[in-house]
C-alpha cells in the first residue's frame, strides 16, 4: 500500500512538474497572431475575462495557461484598464507584461490656428476615439487653444473642450501680462479680437508681426480696419465660408457687425481662435509706420 501511495505521489509530483515546465514554454513562447491587434481592457474587467477574451480574438492559445502564469507572477490584481497595441506573435508573459504596463494606444486631436470655435468643436464630435457628448452650451470665440491632444480611448469630449479652454486662458494671460505698454487696445478681449485677425490675414510668421503692426496703426489713427476675414465672418459666421461662394464685390459693403469696411474699430468678438504666433505678434508688434498691405500672389503680403 505505502509503495502505492508513494508511486501515486511519484506520479503526481511528476505529472505537475512536466505540466509546469509546457505550462511555462507556452507561456512564453511566440503566439499564434501573425498580425497582432487592438485589445481593450475595461475598468474592472477580472483575469479571467481578459484571458477568455484574448483567446477568443486568438491573440493567446490558451485562457487557461495565461490565467494560471498571471498568478504564478503574483500580477492578478495589476493588470490596467486601457487599450493596447499587441504586437504580432506576442508571447502571453509579453502580453501580460503589457497589461500590466498601463501602456495604452494614443490618439491625437489637432484643432489648427485660424478655426473658429464651431469649427474646433466638430472635429471633437467627430472624433470617434471620444466618449460622451458635446458641451451644452458652446464657449465663446476665440477661447480655444489651438494644438495638437494626445489622448486614451474613452476620453470624453467634455474633458478635451475643458483642456483647450484652459490652455487658451492660460496662453493668453501669459502673453498679455508680456505686451508691449503702448498697444492702442483697452483690455484683454480686445487683443485676443486682433490676434484672431492677423491669425487670419497671414499665416507666414515671418510678416505676422509687420502685419500686426498695420492693424495697431490703423487703430492708433482711428482708420478702419478693412479686414477681408471680418467680412467673411460677418457673413458666415463660426461655420466658415462655404468652399463654392467667392467674396463679392457688393459684399464689402454689407452691414454686419463684423465687417471692418464699414464699422468703426473691431469687431464685437474674435473671428477664429489664435494661436500663440498671432497672440505673440499683437502683444509685441513690429515697429513700423505701415498702414496697408496687399497679398503678393505668392501667399505672402507687400506692405507699405
Amino acid at each position: 500500500f505505502m509503495n502505492f501511495v508513494i508511486s501515486s505521489v511519484m506520479l503526481v509530483v511528476l505529472a505537475a512538474g512536466v505540466a509546469v515546465y509546457f505550462g511555462k514554454q507556452e507561456f512564453t513562447e511566440p503566439g499564434p497572431s501573425a498580425n497582432g491587434d487592438t485589445f481593450l481592457v475595461k475598468p474592472s474587467t477580472g483575469v479571467q475575462d481578459i484571458a477568455d477574451q484574448l483567446e477568443r480574438r486568438g491573440l493567446i492559445s490558451d485562457a487557461r495557461v495565461f490565467r494560471l502564469g498571471v498568478r504564478a507572477f503574483g500580477n492578478d490584481s495589476a493588470l490596467k484598464a486601457g487599450e493596447y497595441e499587441i504586437k504580432p506573435r506576442a508571447s502571453m508573459r509579453d502580453i501580460m507584461e503589457l497589461l500590466k504596463s498601463g501602456k495604452s494606444v494614443m490618439y491625437s486631436l489637432t484643432i489648427p490656428e485660424g478655426l473658429t470655435v464651431d469649427q474646433a468643436l466638430q472635429r471633437i464630435a467627430e472624433e470617434n476615439a471620444l466618449s460622451g457628448d458635446m458641451p451644452a452650451t458652446t464657449p465663446p470665440e476665440g477661447s480655444l487653444a489651438t494644438d495638437t491632444l494626445r489622448f486614451t480611448r474613452g476620453a470624453t469630449r467634455q474633458q478635451m473642450v475643458d483642456k483647450l479652454l484652459a490652455d487658451q486662458k492660460k496662453l493668453v494671460d501669459d502673453v498679455w501680462q508680456r505686451r508691449a505698454p503702448d498697444l492702442p487696445l483697452a483690455n484683454v478681449e480686445e487683443f485676443v479680437t486682433l490676434a484672431s485677425i492677423v491669425e487670419k490675414e497671414t499665416g507666414k510668421g515671418d510678416e505676422r508681426s509687420r502685419v500686426a503692426a498695420v492693424f495697431l496703426n490703423r487703430l492708433a489713427k482711428g482708420m478702419r480696419l478693412q479686414s477681408d476675414p471680418t467680412i467673411i465672418y460677418g457673413l458666415f459666421g463660426g461655420k466658415g465660408k462655404p468652399a463654392d461662394r467667392p467674396i463679392y464685390q457688393s459684399d464689402i459693403q454689407k452691414q454686419t457687425p463684423y465687417n471692418t469696411y464699414v464699422i468703426n474699430g473691431l469687431p464685437p468678438t474674435p473671428i477664429a481662435n489664435p494661436g500663440r504666433a498671432a497672440l505673440e505678434a499683437v502683444a509685441n508688434p513690429s515697429k513700423t509706420a505701415d498702414l496697408y498691405f496687399v497679398a503678393d500672389g505668392t501667399g505672402g503680403h507687400l506692405l507699405a
